[in-house]
Formats: structure tokens, C-alpha cells, sequence
């Protein structure tokens, strides 16, 4: 590699090849030509620094195949013409595993693809890397030579270096124009399929929570000094970890400190900061070293199946990214901007609820982040906020930039980045029908809830913060059915004491104005962890320590939200129940617990509520074979349709991958809530449906056709839902829909909607 080449007069054996290639790239990224040809110009500096007699570069197509962009040694007519399938051929190999392939003798190996077009027979050794970009393959650089040889690890490194810079010059846009589809990022429109989290639509310019640091400059001037700067950044990384685990909030024993020592060692792990001062002498700037190890590091981790590397993955891009802003000079910047645009769609990786609410609401639109789900914290503060909200976006931090135009689309669980005119034109179509229909369900507000042939429906609102009671009025919802006391334990910062507790219970009904409130006890544990409470590791927490079990084994934190509860009513009357009730047992020693309490407010004169209905959440299907045991001890039940679902199908709710498995509208739901309606109308017990079931006009109208009379969702799904109450005829399905459980071949959800639009029923 050290040689002088004739027809690279530039190149001296003592000069590093790949220093040679940088300084090369530079002249040819600061030359005025187009992307083809400067695509063509660096497969022949490659070619030539590296002693190569083919130089190649292939891109990635959407459709995941990739294209020869680019070639020095291969026949000219095979270039935009030759495309390798997904994983063919050795190329293909290298896209697919995202690492490279060095193979002394390539037409030898079983996965070599034979393209005669090419003229490539007459190569036998083959180095192809991936061409990177924030841990995607968006291509692959191939050198090839006439010799059988394996490539030294020097040689790796100048190619992977290369291919960086490469990767850089296509996010930029430097080969617009040509005919094939590449998938590039932040560089034309995308639309990125997610999770609908918060229904809405919204329009607007994107605002990253943790800004992230686009990298321009690439290729060091002087490497000593980058060397310094990267030094001085680590060590402003590591005091800054060390800072963050000194917190009081998080220097207490706990498994989150042990995910924060976990990540406090990678923060200090010396193969990283090898690699990334390795990338530093090779000739790249501190920020392009960063980005560039972790490009590399990124690929590797996701190809491992163990999902301890998935939580790895976030780990690194945490700490490369607040390395980048150490570098920058912009450590303190966390997105908690004051001067947010009118119309901010926030982009995160993650979010929890108390960040979410950081920030000037009357400036969000919308919320995209790569995790979360439905039923996340986040997820139900954004529902109360009004913003369109979608979780399980891929990746999507690194497809964006600030200031970028976003539409969120929480009915398809689409996002569309940088949109063109003609769909921006669409979805304000779009937005303008959406408020025409949004003033038709304000015309039913003050209308009841009763069907064509008079059966009365009540429906309720789901609610968890002050924030959420405004849309009682003007919902037109006749109740609270679900009060979710937790989120006032997540959004603070130590456990509430029972004046704090007694003071926010007392602010909801009042706010209220007497409108009845169900209030839940308690729902904790699984993924709704508190911070400042030790927490058992657990392989499985959703159905593990959480909930009324937690409350049961801990009655002290129970007895005082129960003590809270009863002053804070004080003279009005009092709902309440408990989530998560598993044998019917549970609920004796429940009432034992809040005997205890109500014996207490009296022997202390203090004030009690007017009456007390105590009810249990059916969430648990154990619960479906003690119905005659369990109904005799409650004056209500609430069937939490969500994690019933979760536990009938044994599919996490919170999962991308099973979580729109199954069907709600399918034979084995609607017979377990058939079961529960029958055994509720014996027992004289009213029955309420929570979660998303009861928000979905379709599946509220089955709900209602098997029995149930009362529904509590969202506060936006409140006009939908009364619009198809007062547009059935329930006898006539009743009759059907029992007909239809009854067949083991019928297809519900279709046979539902046939009725519907036979019969004019808004679903």
C-alpha cells in the first residue's frame, strides 16, 4: 500500500494511505463538479491510493437492493445497469451483516454472484465495507484485484474511513439527480411508519428533545489539535456521568443504579475511547472520529439477537450524542427551548411524561418517539394535552433534523418528513374535514347517550391529571369512570404524602363540579416504575409485583392514598376501586384494609365520605372462573379491556411485534366479556368498560350489543362513540352479534361492519 504509484505522483511510501485518501476527498467534496462525477473521481483515488485494480461503489435502493453507483476497473456499461438482490452475492453479504467481507479468493466462496456484465472473472481477491450512515447501510465500497490475497487490517480501515466520508456526501444530497432510488437520510422526503400513541393530526417543523450535532466538518486540518479536543470532551464525558449519578434523586440503591453504573462503564470503557482516538490519527476531525466509531460499533450491536444489546445500543448513542455536544460547546443543551416555533412537532428517541410537560404546550402539535406504546406514560399525557402522538417510529431521530417540516398522521401511524406541496395540500384537506367532523360531535355534547330504540349508554371519561377536566364539559362525558391516581406518584419526585395526596384528590372533585368520579387505586409496578421506590428485577413485569399485589404486600402505601381518598370527599360520595384483582379473596382483604381506615377517620373525627362503592378491575382472565364469588363482594366492576386483552392473548401491549396481533372483535374476547355481562346482570352488578376497546366505535357497538351499558375512554373518543350510540338500532343486533360469537367460522369484524353501513351506523 505504500508504493508510488506512476499515475499518483502524490503518494510517498512514507505518507499513511489513508491520510493520502483524505486529502484527496477534501479536494474532490471542495471541487465544483456534480455527485456522479465525484463519485467517479474518488473510486479512482481509492483505486489508486490503495494499489486496486477495481474500485466499486453500490447504493442502496428502497427496495433494498443495491445498485453499481460507481466503478474504476469494472466495465463502464455495467455501472447503473448491475443490481445485486437483497444478500446476493458477497456484496449483498456485506449490506445484509453490515461488517466487512475480505475474501482472498472471492469467485471461490458459495456466496459469490456472478454478474458477466461486469467483467469482474478476472479478480479473485474482494474488501467490501459498508457504507454507513447513523447505523444504516446505505451502500457498500468494494476494492478487487487480479491477485488471491487477503487484505491487511490497514486496508480495512483506510476503505471503512472512506466509506464514512462517503456516507456524508450522499446524506448531503451530492448525487441528486440520478436514476436510482437511494436510501439516503435527512435529505428528501420519507414517510416512517409507527404506533398510533394520541389521536390527531398535525402539521408542523420538528424539534429534537436531545438536539443531536450534524457533523460538516469531517477531515482533520490538525490532527494534534482534534486529538486534544477529543481528550478534553472525554473527560468532560466522564465527570459529567459521575455528576448524574451524585444526584440525590439517584444515589440511592436500586436497579436504576445499576443500569447507571452500567452506564457509567461504558462511559469509561477504554476499547471505545482506543477506537475513537484511532479514528482521530487516521485523519477525521473529533466529531466525524464520534460519529463514525459510533456508526461501527452501532452496526455490530444490532446484529446481536440478545435483547441486553438493544438497551446497549441506546447507551451509546446517548453518550456519543452528549459527546457531541461536549464538543460543540452546547453540554447543557436538552432541548427545553424557550423559543419553541408555534407549531413544534417534538422528536425524541424517548420520553417520559414529565418531560413531556417541560415544555410550553401551547406550542406542540405533535410528538413522534422511537419507543412507547398506547398505554406508555407519555403516551397518556399527550392524550391529555390534545397532541397527535406516534410511538414505535424507527429510528427516526436520525432521519430528521431540527427546523424540518413534519406531519404526524395518528390515523394512519404514519410521520411524513420534509413533505412535498402537493401532500401538505392534502392533509390540510385533511385537517379542515377532521373539523368539520370535530363540529358535528360538538353538537352532540349536550345530546344522551341513547340508542334509536331508547337504551340509555353512559359514557365516561379516562382521566390522571388536572389538565384532563376540562374535557368533562366539554366532551360532554357524564363522568370520570377512571381516575389514575399514579401519574401523580410518576410526574414527582419523591413518594406524596398525605396532605400533597389529600389536596390533588380534593382539586379533582372539585374541578369535577359533582360529577361522579371513579378513582383507582394505586396502579404501579410493570412498566410504571417510581424512581424513589426499590423495585424487585423481575423477567416479566407485567404480570408481575405491580398493582394491587404491590398495594396488598405494602398496606402502609396503601392505607395512606385510602386515608387521602376519604378526606379529601369529605361529605361527597366516593367511588373507588382496585386494579388488578386476581382471586376473589383479594378483595376481603381489601375492604379489611379500608375498614381499618374508616375506623381510623372516626375514632379521630375526621370528615367521611357519603356513601363508598368499592369496585375491582377485571384485567386478570383468572377472575372469569370466580365470577359468582367475586361479584357478591363488589358494588361495581371495571373490566380494564387493555391488559385483559394483553393476558388473554399473552401478547405485551407495549410490543410493536404482537401488540395489533390479535383481534378484539374475535370469538375469544367477546365471549369472556359475554360471560362477564351475563354473570354482572345476575348478580345485579353494574359493569363499565375502560381502554381502547371502548374508544373505538366499532368495537364499543359489540361491547354494547353483548350487554354493556357503560364505556369510559378518552375524552376525544367520547363524540365518536355517542355518534354511533345514537345511530343503532340495538335490538336488531343484539340478536345478530350473539349469532355471530356463537360460529366458530364467522368472520365479526366484517359481519359488524356490513351492519353498520346497512343500517347508517357512524363507526
Amino acid at each position: 500500500m505504500h508504493k508510488r504509484r506512476g499515475d499518483e505522483p502524490g503518494v510517498l511510501a512514507s505518507e499513511p494511505a489513508l491520510r493520502v485518501i483524505m486529502r484527496r476527498l477534501r479536494e474532490i467534496m471542495a471541487a465544483p463538479d456534480e455527485g456522479q462525477q465525484r463519485l467517479d473521481r474518488i473510486v479512482r483515488q481509492i483505486a489508486g491510493v490503495m494499489v486496486a485494480e477495481v474500485c466499486s461503489i453500490y447504493l442502496k435502493r428502497r427496495d433494498g437492493s443495491l445498485e453499481l453507483y460507481a466503478s474504476e476497473g469494472l466495465k463502464t456499461e455495467a455501472v447503473h445497469k448491475t443490481r445485486l438482490n437483497r444478500n446476493e452475492g458477497l456484496v449483498g453479504r456485506c449490506a445484509e451483516q453490515a461488517k466487512p467481507i475480505n475474501e482472498p479468493d472471492a469467485q471461490s466462496h458459495p456466496a459469490f454472484s456472478y454478474r458477466p456484465e461486469t467483467g469482474e472473472e478476472a479478480y479473485h481477491s474482494m474488501l467490501a465495507v459498508p457504507v454507513l450512515r447513523a447505523g444504516t447501510v446505505v451502500g457498500v465500497l468494494v476494492v478487487q484485484n487480479h491477485t488471491r490475497r487477503e487484505y491487511a487490517e490497514e486496508d480495512v480501515e483506510v476503505l471503512q474511513a472512506t466509506a464514512m466520508v462517503m456516507a456524508e456526501l450522499l446524506a448531503s444530497g451530492g448525487v441528486a439527480g440520478s436514476e436510482a432510488e437511494i436510501e439516503l437520510t435527512r435529505a428528501a422526503s420519507a414517510v416512517i411508519a409507527g404506533q398510533a400513541l394520541a389521536e390527531g393530526i398535525a402539521l408542523g417543523h420538528a424539534v429534537l428533545h436531545e438536539p443531536r450535532i450534524v457533523v460538516t466538518t469531517l477531515l482533520s486540518e490538525d490532527p494534534a489539535l482534534e486529538f486534544t479536543r477529543l481528550e478534553n470532551a472525554l473527560q468532560g464525558l466522564r465527570a459529567s456521568v459521575d455528576d448524574m449519578l451524585s444526584h440525590e434523586r439517584l444515589s440511592g440503591a436500586g436497579e436504576h443504579r445499576d443500569v447507571l453504573e452500567a452506564y457509567r462503564m461504558f462511559a469509561n470503557d477504554r476499547g471505545w475511547h482506543h477506537r475513537l482516538r484511532g479514528a482521530v490519527q487516521d485523519g477525521l476531525t473529533a466529531e466525524a472520529a464520534v460519529e463514525r466509531v459510533q456508526n461501527s460499533t452501532r452496526a455490530r450491536m444490532l446484529r446481536q439477537i440478545d435483547p441486553f444489546w438493544a438497551e446497549r445500543v441506546r447507551d451509546l448513542d446517548d453518550l456519543s450524542d452528549r459527546l457531541l455536544r461536549i464538543l460543540a460547546g452546547r453540554a447543557n443543551d436538552h432541548g427545553h427551548r424557550e423559543n419553541l416555533p408555534d407549531d413544534t412537532i417534538l422528536i425524541a428517541r424517548t420520553m417520559g411524561p414529565a418531560e413531556l410537560l417541560d415544555y410550553d404546550r401551547t406550542k406542540l402539535r405533535g410528538l413522534v418517539v422511537e419507543d412507547g406504546s398506547c398505554q406508555s406514560h407519555v403516551a397518556i399525557v399527550a392524550k391529555a394535552l390534545g397532541i397527535a402522538a406516534i410511538g414505535q417510529a424507527h429510528r427516526i431521530v436520525e432521519h430528521v433534523a431540527d427546523g424540518d417540516a413534519v406531519i404526524v398522521d395518528s390515523e394512519t401511524g404514519e410521520v411524513h418528513l420534509r413533505p412535498s406541496g402537493d401532500v401538505i395540500a392534502a392533509f390540510q384537506d385533511k385537517v379542515r374535514f377532521r373539523a368539520r367532523r370535530q363540529e358535528h360531535y360538538r353538537e352532540l355534547r349536550d345530546l344522551p347517550g341513547v340508542t334509536r330504540d331508547g337504551t340509555r349508554i353512559d359514557l365516561l371519561l379516562n382521566a390522571g391529571m388536572l389538565v384532563d377536566l376540562p374535557h368533562l364539559e366539554e366532551s360532554g362525558a357524564e363522568g370520570i369512570g377512571l381516575f389514575r391516581t399514579e401519574l401523580q406518584f410518576m410526574l414527582s419526585d419523591r413518594l406524596p404524602r398525605l396532605d400533597r395526596q389529600t389536596e390533588a384528590y380534593k382539586a379533582v372533585l372539585d374541578q369535577a363540579g359533582g360529577a361522579p368520579v371513579c378513582f383507582r387505586t394505586l396502579d404501579i409496578g410493570g412498566d410504571k416504575m417510581l424512581p424513589y421506590l426499590h423495585r424487585v428485577p423481575e423477567e416479566n413485569p407485567a404480570m408481575g409485583w405491580r398493582a394491587l399485589r404491590m398495594s396488598l404486600d405494602r398496606p402502609g402505601l396503601f392505607r395512606t392514598q385510602i386515608r387521602a381518598l376519604l378526606r379529601a370527599h369529605d361529605g361527597r360520595p366516593m367511588s373507588l376501586m382496585v386494579p388488578m384483582l386476581t382471586t376473589a379473596s383479594e378483595m376481603d382483604r381489601v375492604r379489611k384494609l379500608i375498614g381499618m381506615e374508616l375506623e381510623h377517620a372516626g375514632r379521630h373525627g375526621h370528615a367521611l365520605p357519603a356513601s363508598l362503592s368499592l369496585g375491582a378491575m377485571l384485567e386478570v382472565p383468572s377472575l372469569l372462573f370466580e365470577l359468582d364469588r367475586v361479584l357478591p363482594k363488589t358494588d361495581f366492576l371495571s373490566v380494564g379491556s387493555n391488559d385483559l386483552l394483553q393476558f388473554l392473548f399473552a401478547a405485551d401491549r407495549s410490543s410493536a411485534q404482537v401488540s395489533g396481533r390479535y383481534d378484539a372483535l374475535s370469538h375469544a374476547p367477546l365471549r369472556a366479556l359475554r360471560t362477564v355481562f351475563e354473570a354482572a346482570d345476575r348478580h345485579s352488578v353494574p359493569v363499565t368498560v375502560c381502554g381502547e376497546t371502548a374508544g373505538i366505535p366499532l368495537t364499543a357497538m359489540a361491547l354494547i350489543a353483548l350487554g354493556c351499558r357503560r364505556l369510559s375512554m378518552a375524552a376525544s373518543r367520547i363524540g365518536p362513540v355517542k355518534a354511533m350510540v345514537r345511530t343503532l338500532d340495538l335490538g336488531e343486533l343484539c340478536d345478530r352479534l350473539h349469532g355471530w360469537v356463537d360460529d366458530p367460522d364467522c368472520d365479526i369484524r366484517a359481519k359488524l361492519l356490513g351492519f353498520a353501513k346497512d343500517h347508517d351506523v357512524e363507526v
